[in-house]
């Protein structure tokens, strides 16, 4: 373990609801870092008290939705710099040592954010193809450069900066199954067809079907989920299923 000393100046903000069985992985560096908050939204597992016996801070605060939640919860962080971590997301040995060679000459570094790359891990595979991968997001950043416009899914940061690119791969655990897959899908298909109509925006007839298809033939084919088998074309021809609900919702 490191010493206080040795912690690095970033508060890891993760959001929790009902994350048991992620939190002891998400969690298993925690030692090297500054601070680690946990925003809980209403977990009824053992989430909170999991949290607390690693040695995270824990707030329980109400579900706000997706952008709002997190302005809240980055907005308590008290380093420097903010780790933008989700509990199915996993910060390796790997990833600690390339953010303490990062962080080795002091906070000042040469972007005011940093890209991170995920890796999907489904059905016993890593999947290095198609829609899943890569996964760049920008996830590290400095507490007094970010803004969230407000999105109901799919929420992302915009920085007053440069943004450069982290090496190491963060592991994602988020999903175990196809049933998840679909079910979720639909969840954020009815989110932002929700906030598309708040907009007012409006799609041809076609849209559903012209959407849906490119989307399967960008996945499978354009980026190369047929590497991966089978499973790589399943995977793009569920996502293909989520657009098309996406834009068929708005025709309803």
């Amino acid at each position: 373990m490191s010493s206080p000393l040795e912690k690095l100046p970033i508060s890891v903000c993760v959001l929790s609801l009902n994350e048991a069985d992620n939190l002891p992985n998400c969690l298993a560096e925690i030692d090297h870092f500054a601070e680690w908050l946990i925003f809980d939204t209403g977990s009824t597992d053992d989430s909170i008290a999991i949290a607390k016996n690693l040695g995270a801070t824990v707030e329980e605060h109400p579900w706000k939705g997706f952008t709002e939640t997190r302005r809240i919860h980055f907005n308590r962080a008290s380093q420097e710099w903010i780790l933008w971590i989700d509990a199915d997301e996993v910060i390796t040995p790997q990833f600690v040592a390339e953010l303490r060679k990062l962080f080795s000459q002091g906070s000042d570094l040469p972007h005011q954010a940093y890209r991170l790359n995920r890796v999907m891990h489904f059905l016993g595979r890593w999947i290095r193809h198609g829609i899943w991968y890569p996964d760049r997001v920008t996830r590290l950043f400095r507490q007094d450069i970010w803004s969230m416009p407000e999105r109901a899914v799919h929420e992302s940061l915009e920085i007053n900066g440069t943004i450069g690119d982290l090496k190491t791969e963060v592991p994602h655990y988020s999903y175990q199954s196809w049933n998840q897959i679909q079910t979720r899908g639909i969840h954020y298909a009815e989110l932002w067809a929700a906030e598309m109509i708040r907009q007012g925006k409006t799609y041809s007839p076609i849209a559903p079907f012209a959407h849906g298809i490119w989307s399967f033939i960008r996945g499978a084919i354009l980026k190369g989920g047929l590497l991966d088998g089978l499973l790589g074309i399943r995977i793009a021809w569920e996502n293909s299923k989520v657009v098309y609900k996406k834009y068929r919702l708005l025709r309803s």
